[in-house]
């Protein structure tokens, strides 16, 4: 049997290796990934101008200058100018227009401006709910022809805050010293801790940057595990439906026997898929390390480093159990199709189980890993692949939830696999349409595993 069974592992996977639609979309979603790693960059060459400040424009109010406010036209241009060239990479730059005598045509003259292309908007200072201008900070309102540019507004908040900020301590008296330290960002640290006995020592006492690993970690595996459900799962359903339909099944079985065949044929894909998810590791660590990519990344302060070995290993141990669990399923709902065009359909129950799983833990575990849906599905075997790897990662389940959680999905894989191998020996050989329960019911007490 032992001959048997590697012998169906290597016809699976030389099978599918040899398989240009296997091929083909291996490179499809290879490319998918180089463009979407280096999209930032190729965005960005083929827009080579975001990178250069915007121009807007503003009228240079001279009989301002006589004024004694600290908040008027020229000192806050003057102001906004050296706040901008300060900046390593400024966003925007102040264009001064000379007053034409009346404000109709100042509003035109501006106007005109943008339609030559000399800046991209204008700014008007006026009265404030403070007081009126200049006594007080006054209102700036920006004008431009393009919709919501907040890219703008925002730039121009964060410089005037910084401003006003800046012309009030002037005022104030206060030492150099004193408007540092107000000045000053105050940083907040988090450290993750854990109030339940025995939690297994996973998430106590982690820092801010060892939380963003095991976030990475925990969003790489769903993504991972889902992938494998979906594109593994269907390829093993597809090949014992083809091989069905095509009557390739009469002459395997005679050599193999159905359970072999059916476990030989989980475990090739199973092979396949790993070097699947090898070749598009390898394309992402490969983009990863270009030139482009690099100091995007070192600002990341990603370190493997952080990642909790305990962690690692049980989301290992979920996503292989889960893996094999779904494997079982497709291979015994393949096993009743004979039409790969009914295989849509039949594996779709199964696909949906996955994909709420996922969903779930993906769009609400992550936020909140420790609520009740959380903590019941991780004890449901067909949703505690997902839902433990979260709760371990981002929360603190005590040593007998985890362990319990295993137990549990190992005796589902245990009776799920002696029951696909009934299933799949009795359906492999029944063609036509989709044999009803009765049907298969005695179809698994004639053919016995």
């Amino acid at each position: 049997m032992s001959n048997s069974f590697w012998t169906v592992v290597g016809f699976t996977v030389r099978n599918k290796f040899r398989g240009k639609a296997f091929v083909i979309t291996t490179l499809v979603i290879a490319l998918i990934l180089s463009i979407g790693i280096n999209l930032p960059y190729i965005i960005q060459k083929f827009s080579s101008d975001d990178n250069e400040a915007v121009s807007i424009g503003y009228l240079q109010k001279t009989e301002d200058m006589l004024k004694s406010s600290t908040f008027n036209n020229a000192t806050l241009a003057q102001a906004l100018n050296k706040h901008f060239e300060a900046s390593p990479e400024p966003a925007l730059k102040l264009v001064p227009f000379q007053e034409t005598g009346t404000p109709q045509g100042d509003e035109k003259a501006l106007k005109q401006a943008i339609d030559d292309g000399k800046i991209k908007g204008y700014i008007e200072f006026q009265a404030g709910a403070t007081g009126a201008f200049p006594d007080g900070f006054p209102d700036v309102v920006y004008k431009s022809e393009k919709l919501m540019d907040t890219n703008v507004t925002e730039s121009l908040a964060g410089a005037l805050q910084a401003v006003k900020t800046e012309m009030v301590l002037q005022d104030s008296n206060l030492s150099q010293a004193k408007r540092d330290l107000l000045l000053a960002q105050v940083d907040v640290q988090t450290l993750q801790i854990t109030t339940t006995a025995g939690a297994g020592n996973v998430g106590e006492g982690k820092t801010s940057s060892e939380q963003a690993m095991d976030m990475g970690l925990v969003y790489v595996i769903l993504i991972l595990l889902v992938m494998a459900i979906m594109v593994t799962g269907q390829m093993i359903a597809s090949e014992i439906t083809a091989e069905k339909s095509s009557r390739v099944m009469e002459i395997l079985i005679t050599s193999v026997a159905p359970v072999t065949s059916m476990f030989g044929k989980i475990f090739g894909m199973f092979l396949v898929g790993l070097a699947q998810m090898l070749v598009f590791v390898g394309v992402i660590l490969l983009n990863m390390a270009l030139p482009h990519n690099r100091e995007p990344l070192a600002d990341l302060n990603i370190r493997l480093a952080d990642i909790d070995p305990v962690l690692l290993v049980y989301a290992l141990v979920f996503y292989l159990m889960g893996y094999f669990l779904f494997a079982t399923l497709f291979a015994a709902v393949g096993s009743l199709v004979s039409r790969t065009e009914d295989l849509g359909q039949a594996v779709m129950p199964i696909t949906v189980v996955s994909l709420i799983g996922f969903y779930v833990c993906m769009f609400g575990g992550l936020s909140n890993p420790d609520t009740t849906v959380m903590k019941v599905f991780s004890f449901i075997p067909l949703f505690s692949p997902y839902a433990m790897v979260v709760r371990l990662g981002l929360a603190n389940p005590a040593a007998w939830e985890v362990w319990v959680s295993i137990g549990l999905l190992l005796i589902t894989i245990l009776v799920a696999g002696w029951l696909s191998a009934r299933i799949y020996r009795a359906g492999v050989l029944m063609y036509g349409k989709r044999p009803t329960i009765k049907e298969l019911r005695k179809a698994m007490k004639a053919y016995k595993v």
